[in-house]
C-alpha cells in the first residue's frame, strides 16, 4: 500500500482553522529540562494572540507519548503539538501508525516545537520557512509563529524494517557509526543541551572507530529513469503502507540497486531533511523530491583532522566544499545496511535501536505538518503502482 501523496493545492485544506484547539505533548525533562517554563513564557502568549487554544499533557516516561496517541480520541483536536526533541515526535508518529485506524490517524496535523537537545526537525522547518539559522529560544519562537500562521505541508516518512521483524517509522534520520555513537554516548551530557553533541564529537574523535558492513541503495536517478513492475515478493506482516521498493531482508537486493564497494565505514546517514541539529546544516543541497532522502557515508581511512573539519563546516552547510574524498553523497529512495557481527550503534531520530540488518524506503507525503510553506517538493519520476491511495484530508472542524 504505497502512499501516493496528498493533494497540495493551495486552499482551505492546507490550513488549520481559526480558532483552533490543539493538544500539546510536552516532555518536561527534554534538553536542559526547561521545556515547561519555556512554553509558559515563549509559546503560550503567542498562541493566545493567534486564537489557538490548547490542552497541555506532560509526558512522564519513555514511550508515554506513544501510548497516549495510540489511545487518544483524535477528533477532539485540530493538531497535535510536540514540544521536546526529535525523539518525542518519533514516539508520536509511531504511536499513530500503530493504531487500528492508522490511515486516518496519521493525517492528523502535527507541529514541532523545539525543547530538546538536537531539534533537527524544527531546525529544518525553520530553514524551509526562510528564517535564518537560529537556536534555543529564537528557534522556539520561530516555530511557534509557524503554528500561529496555521500553514500545513505534507511530509515524508522513512519506513524501516529490521532483521528481527521490527517495523518502525522515522521522521528524520537513521544513523550508524560515528554520528549514532555521538547521539547515544552524549546522552549523559543532556544537561548541556545542544553542546552535548559538540563534546560527544570531540570524545569520539579521540578514539575514532571504523565499522564493517554492507551498504546498498536505490538511487533517485535509477527510479526516475525506469518504470518498475510491482515486486512479486513484497511481504508485509505489519500494518502500514507497503514498502514496494523492498524485498525481504533474507533475499539479495534487486539487480538495479547500487552496492557500495566499500565495507569499512566511519558513518552512514540516511536523512529526510536539511538539518541534523539546530546547528548542523547537513543537507545544503536542498530538499529532496517527495519520496527521496539524502544518503551520506564516510569511508574508513579519513583522518581525524578531516572529520573534524567536516563537522565544523557543517554548522553553515559548507562541509560539501571540503572536497573530502572519503565523503560520499547520493539522493536515494531506499537503502539496505547490514552491519557485520552486529557492530556499531543505530540511532533512529536520535533514539538507540538494536544493531542488526535494516532496510528502509521513503514513503512520500505521509502526514501533514505545520510549516512555513504549503507546497510539497516535486515528486519523483515513474514509481511502482500504488495499491493504496489515502483519501484527501477532510476539512478540519471549526471549534466555537
Amino acid at each position: 500500500m504505497a502512499f501516493s501523496g496528498f493533494s497540495t493545492a493551495v486552499g482551505p485544506l492546507n490550513l488549520l482553522p481559526r480558532p483552533c484547539h490543539v493538544l500539546v505533548l510536552l516532555n518536561p525533562r527534554g534538553g536542559k529540562g526547561k521545556a515547561l517554563p519555556l512554553f509558559r513564557s515563549h509559546v503560550q502568549p503567542l498562541l493566545a494572540q493567534a486564537d489557538v487554544s490548547f490542552t497541555l499533557m506532560l509526558t512522564e516516561r519513555r514511550n508515554h507519548a506513544r501510548e497516549l496517541v495510540r489511545a487518544e480520541e483524535l477528533g477532539r483536536w485540530d493538531a497535535l503539538v510536540v514540544m521536546s526533541g526529535d525523539g518525542l515526535m518519533h514516539e508520536v508518529v509511531n504511536g499513530l501508525m500503530e493504531r487500528p485506524d492508522w490511515e486516518t490517524a496519521i493525517r492528523k496535523p502535527l507541529c514541532s516545537l523545539p525543547a530538546g537537545s538536537g531539534n533537527a526537525l524544527a531546525a529544518s522547518l525553520n530553514h524551509y520557512a526562510g528564517y535564518e539559522q537560529v537556536t534555543n529560544e529564537a528557534l522556539l519562537t520561530n516555530c511557534t509563529r509557524l503554528l500561529c500562521s496555521r500553514l500545513l505541508a505534507p511530509m515524508d516518512l522513512l519506513s524501516l524494517q529490521t532483521a528481527s521483524g521490527l517495523r518502525l517509522f522515522s521522521v528524520l534520520s537513521l544513523a550508524w557509526g560515528f554520528i549514532a555513537d555521538v547521539d547515544v554516548e552524549s546522552e549523559k551530557f543532556r544537561c548541556l543541551g545542544e553542546r552535548r553533541f559538540t563534546l560527544g564529537t570531540f570524545l569520539r574523535l579521540a578514539t575514532l572507530r571504523t565499522y564493517q558492513g554492507r551498504l546498498a541503495y536505490l538511487p533517485v536517478e535509477t527510479v526516475v529513469s525506469k518504470t518498475f513492475p510491482s515486486p512479486d515478493r513484497v511481504q508485509q506482516a505489519q500494518q502500514g503502507p507497503v514498502d514496494t521498493h523492498l524485498v525481504p531482508l533474507e533475499e539479495p537486493v534487486p539487480s538495479y540497486w547500487t552496492v557500495a564497494p566499500e565495507q569499512d565505514f566511519v558513518l552512514v546517514l540516511a536523512l529526510l531533511h536539511s538539518h541534523l541539529g539546530s546547528e548542523m546544516f547537513t543537507a545544503p543541497m536542498g530538499r529532496c523530491a517527495a519520496g527521496a532522502m539524502h544518503l551520506f557515508y564516510v569511508r574508513a581511512g579519513v583522518s581525524r583532522a578531516m572529520l573534524l573539519r567536516l563537522f565544523l563546516a557543517m554548522e553553515k552547510g559548507r562541509h560539501m566544499e571540503c572536497e573530502c574524498p572519503y565523503l560520499v553523497y547520493v539522493p536515494v529512495v531506499a537503502f539496505r545496511l547490514e552491519p557485520k557481527d552486529g557492530k556499531g550503534v543505530f540511532a533512529v531520530d536520535g533514539e538507540s535501536v538494536v544493531s542488526e540488518a535494516v532496510q528502509g524506503q521513503v514513503q512520500p507525503n505521509c502526514f501533514w505538518m505545520v510549516s512555513g510553506h504549503m507546497e510539497s517538493p516535486p515528486s519523483l519520476g515513474p514509481q511502482p503502482p500504488p495499491s493504496w491511495k489515502p483519501q484527501q484530508r477532510p476539512a478540519l472542524e471549526e471549534h466555537p
